[in-house]
């Protein structure tokens, strides 16, 4: 997990998520949509593989276990966020 160590971690950060919602655009959406509306994935953006779950956990377990050392991005198939707090739609940072 070092490559957010660069000297502006916001880039780094904005960078991931902007790959993992263009990859989940153009590749995933019209496979997962139909069928895991709802589910979380956690989605690998420069090779494109996934890993679902019913809750943000599972679906971050699975892809640890499988890609240890990779940065991943997390969303909810078929919303335009992962987690909403009082109603509204919240992007979740660790800066």
């Amino acid at each position: 997990m070092t490559a957010l160590l660069e000297s502006n971690p916001t880039t780094a950060s904005d960078d991931l998520v902007e790959r993992g919602q263009n990859t989940y655009r153009r590749t995933l959406a019209s496979i997962l949509e139909p069928s895991h509306d709802g589910e979380f994935v956690a989605v690998e953006p420069d090779s494109g593989q996934y890993f679902l779950g019913h809750t943000a956990s599972a679906a971050l377990v699975a892809a640890h276990t499988a890609m240890p050392n990779d940065f991943l991005y997390l969303t909810r198939v078929g919303r335009e966020t992962a987690h909403t707090l009082g109603g509204h739609p919240t992007r979740i940072s660790s800066q």
